[in-house]
């Protein structure tokens, strides 16, 4: 086996950023070391963990999420020293990035929280950006090493803060690449070139790196993963517990998780998340799709003799939903403040009012109260009026004064009808509804 050298430099994680980074510091003179929980045809790459750490004092890791990043670090045991500085790129969110540097520094072994920002394109060209979370000193170390990959490194403050940027930056990027969908989708079924919206932006305030990339991607319906959707809405799943252990309502935020769950579900999981805008891309879709087979359906009752033998069963329509995306669950979901409805989600102005109950019309008999002299009748009750479609403002009980004290439906939000927020928490169960 090599020997330790100060040059070396370990990498677990060998996804779009990852084996990125690992050629560019290649480029920078390192001898770089890696491993991956898929084995990939990749120079030096070694059997596990535990030899990265073995063979490297700086290890990057790049893997998808907590539970890796856990399964990493339990791989490596005891082979973290003191000498070790471990430098958490991966996107987990404050809580994972805590415990992971409880794990490293148990060991001796030193920790700094470095998530990063830029896509595939970035990463190739050397262009990536650091956050940085944790001691100057651990930074100053490892510099070098982030240098060779990126323009710029931020420091953020202590470890985990740099985790919760990380998250806010990535809430509002798919925040906005689902309203430059839905803009899209508006330009486009009005018969306008959705380049003509392209060109509008170049001179608008809210261009962005961004809108520039994704816009093009969605007007060619190139969904080739530069930042997948999997990993996007686990991102804003992130951002949706930290809010909710905050007590924030994230409306847009949430609402964008429904439609990535929705893409979830119709195996997007591995395209990029502008693929998003494919739900406005209908005809593109219906043209691009083979023509259905007809299939008959399996016999209920056993074949007569001298029919032939049913095929094979078919899969479950649910069965794609789980190999895209095995470890998303509702239960997962619900955790997080996405609460998934047991029924499709009608649009409100599909939605038909119940039916009105019939309602009998009683008229009172007097009542007479025995009170010993003075007795009185009491007149009889009005009874009351039959149940009506009219408008509330056309009720008498539209037209009753208003208790002093209280706000009128007008005065608060504009009318009788919740404002729209209210909706989409009542949808995806950020809140209680007001």
């Amino acid at each position: 086996m090599p020997k330790k050298s100060r040059k070396n430099v370990g990498l677990i994680g060998l996804g779009i950023i990852g084996s990125r980074v690992a050629n560019a510091l290649r480029l920078g003179g390192y001898h770089v070391y890696v491993w991956n929980r898929t084995p990939r045809a990749a120079p030096n790459f070694l059997a596990s963990p535990r030899q990265v750490a073995e063979l490297c004092d700086v290890i990057q890791l790049f893997v998808a999420d907590a539970q890796a990043l856990f399964d990493v670090l339990d791989a490596m045991g005891d082979s973290l020293t003191p000498s070790h500085i471990v430098l958490c790129n991966s996107t987990v969110g404050p809580e994972a990035t805590l415990d992971a540097a409880r794990l490293v520094q148990e060991r001796g072994a030193q920790f700094l929280d470095a998530p990063f920002t830029g896509s595939k394109g970035a990463a190739q060209n050397r262009e990536l950006v650091y956050y940085i979370g944790g001691d100057d000193r651990v930074l100053k170390a490892v510099e070098p090493v982030l240098q060779a990959s990126s323009k710029a490194i931020v420091k953020i403050g202590k470890i985990g803060d740099a985790a919760i940027i990380k998250i806010a930056t990535n809430m509002i990027s798919a925040v906005t690449v689902q309203t430059l969908a839905e803009a899209y989708a508006i330009v486009k079924d009005s018969g306008i070139d959705p380049q003509a919206l392209s060109e509008a932006l170049k001179n608008h305030a809210v261009r962005s790196g961004i809108t520039d990339l994704k816009l093009a991607k969605i007007i060619e319906r190139d969904y080739e993963p530069h930042f997948s959707l999997k990993h996007m809405f686990k991102d804003v799943q992130l951002g949706i517990h930290i809010a909710n252990s905050l007590d924030i309502d994230l409306p847009a935020t949430t609402a964008t998780a429904g439609v990535m769950y929705g893409g979830l579900t119709r195996g997007w999981a591995d395209l990029d998340f502008a693929v998003l805008a494919r739900s406005y891309q209908k005809e593109y879709e219906a043209a691009a799709l083979p023509a259905k087979q007809e299939e008959p359906l399996p016999p209920i009752i056993p074949p007569l003799p001298g029919a032939s033998a049913p095929g094979p069963e078919k899969a479950s329509p649910f069965a794609r939903k789980e190999e895209a995306f095995p470890d998303l669950s509702d239960d997962d979901l619900r955790h997080v403040g996405i609460a998934i409805p047991e029924e499709p989600i009608e649009l409100l102005a599909e939605r038909k009012p119940a039916a009105e109950p019939k309602r009998e019309h009683i008229v009172a008999e007097p009542l007479e109260f025995d009170t010993g002299p003075g007795m009185e009748t009491l007149p009889p009750l009005t009874p009351m009026p039959p149940a009506t479609d009219a408008p509330l403002a056309d009720t008498p009980l539209a037209n009753a004064p208003a208790v002093e004290g209280e706000k009128s439906g007008t005065e608060e939000n504009g009318g009788a009808n919740p404002p729209p927020f209210v909706r989409i928490r009542r949808w995806f169960g950020t809140g209680t509804p007001g």
